[in-house]
Order: C-alpha cells, then structure tokens, then sequence
C-alpha cells in the first residue's frame, strides 16, 4: 500500500496540488462546502491512481483542491464506506494521501441517525468520542512504518483544540451544537428497534456507517481531526417510523447550511 500512496500523492503533487493544508471529507448530503471553495483543480476520483469510485449516486466523487478562508484546502466531495464492498485500506487510502501531501488538520462531516431522544433531527452533533462496531479494521495487516503504529492509541482520537474552536464558534453564531459519542456500524440497511436500544444502552448519541475508520487512521499518522454530525432522523425504538433514504438527503441539505458555517469560521481560525 505504501508505494500505492506514494504514486498517487506523485500524480496529484503532477496535477498541481502542492501545499494543502487542511482536508476536509464530505458525508452523506453535505457536498455544497465545496460551492465556499475558491476552486483552483478538480479532478474525478476515476483519474486518480488507486482511488475507489464512489458507487452511491449521492456522492459525487470528486477531489477539490483551492482556497476557504485563506487556507489552502483540499476537499473530497463524496466518501467511500465499507458497506460499498471496499475494504477498510481502499476506504481510508484518501486520508493517508492527504497526509503524505501535507495536510495538517482533517474536517469530516456525516449523516447520521439520533438516539438521544433529547435532541432534534437537524441538529448538528460535534464527536467527543465513537464506538466501533464495524467488523473490520484499517489497520489490520503488516506494519507499514511510515504510517505510524499499528498499535495506535486512541484515548484522544479527536483533537481537544479543534474541538474547543468549534464550541466556541458554534456559541458565537448561536449555532446548536450537540456533543457526543457516535457509533460506526457496518450498514447499509438501518437499525432494528432491538438494536437502536443497544446502541443507546451502550453509551452512543448517534449511529452512523462511516467516519471511524478515517479517524483511526488519522490518528495512527498524527493527523489531528475532528467530526460533526448531522442528525438526520430520530431514532426513537419505542415510536419508530420507515425512513426513506430521500428524507436523510433532504434533512442533511437542509442543516448542511450550519455545518458550512461552522467549517468556515474553523477555516479561518486556523
């Protein structure tokens, strides 16, 4: 996988993507931040050497590399999940391309569905910390140095500064912000009733199909990071309704303007 890394990070670094400072993963319904991009190159993740394609058709699979608040950023418009049929290396390859270019801060952002009954669908969820449920890991298989250790500790695994950046702003454009703990399950099908009340009992806020496997990753290359949610269903067991996938999209697009808001101002800051 290393010489996979380092030939992509090469053909990107070709195709002028030089000096990024600040990745940014893009979930479920939340692509416009890329419309705040002062847009320099944009390529589709099938030129890119050893990409994944993005299969879901809410994911645009694209790279976007420019300028957000006077920082160089570089943006993937659409994200790759397990339940895709990719394994958890080709599903966080993009993360240790973004180390290797130079990224110094990773923003993720997802959808994911609410079993705090105390808050509301819309609401936005900032990690403090996950639950891994998901049966496999990124870092299972032979030790590659240059990643880091495959040991990796994660009794911090989002950034404490980025995190305090993001409460602050969020009080400053009065923006709600929840704090909690996500839990990454495989999908793609939703949650029975059953389940959603294991998940609860088991300490979770949210649960969702992504995010884990790049923050494990992230955090075995030092690459600080921090996750917000946006909740996009009420997962209550006792008072459970079908969703319908359009519904997720539309409440995503509908929070997504706060989410952006949040993710500009942490831009700026940085």
């Amino acid at each position: 996988m290393l010489e996979q890394v380092k030939e992509t990070t090469a053909f990107l670094k070709d195709k002028g993507i030089t000096a990024p400072k600040i990745g940014v993963i893009l979930g479920t319904g939340l692509g416009d931040l890329v419309n705040e991009i002062d847009v320099e190159i944009s390529i589709d993740y099938k030129e890119i050497p050893n990409f994944p394609l993005a299969t879901i058709e809410f994911h645009h699979g694209k790279l976007i590399y420019g300028k957000l608040g006077g920082k160089q950023v570089l943006a993937m418009q659409g994200r790759f999940h397990y339940y895709e049929g990719y394994t958890m290396q080709q599903v966080t390859f993009p993360v240790r391309v973004m180390k290797f270019l130079g990224v110094e801060q990773l923003l993720i952002s997802n959808a994911a569905g609410g079993m705090n009954l105390d808050w509301q669908k819309g609401e936005l969820m900032l990690l403090t910390d996950h639950i891994n449920l998901q049966p496999e890991n990124p870092l299972r298989g032979v030790n590659i140095p240059e990643f880091g250790p495959i040991f990796t500790d994660m009794s911090a695994p989002y950034s404490s500064d980025l995190n305090s950046k993001l409460i602050d702003i969020a009080a400053r454009e009065s923006i709600t912000l929840r704090e909690g703990v996500y839990v990454a399950v495989a999908g793609p099908n939703l949650e029975t009733r059953a389940e959603y009340k294991f998940l609860r009992n088991a300490g979770a806020d949210v649960v969702g199909m992504s995010t884990v496997p790049e923050v494990i990753v992230a955090n075995q290359m030092e690459l600080p990071c921090c996750a917000v949610s946006v909740i996009t269903d009420e997962c209550d067991p006792d008072n459970l309704h079908p969703v319908d996938i359009q519904d997720i999209i539309n409440t995503a697009k509908t929070a997504e303007k706060r989410l952006i808001q949040l993710y500009k101002h942490l831009i700026k800051e940085l």
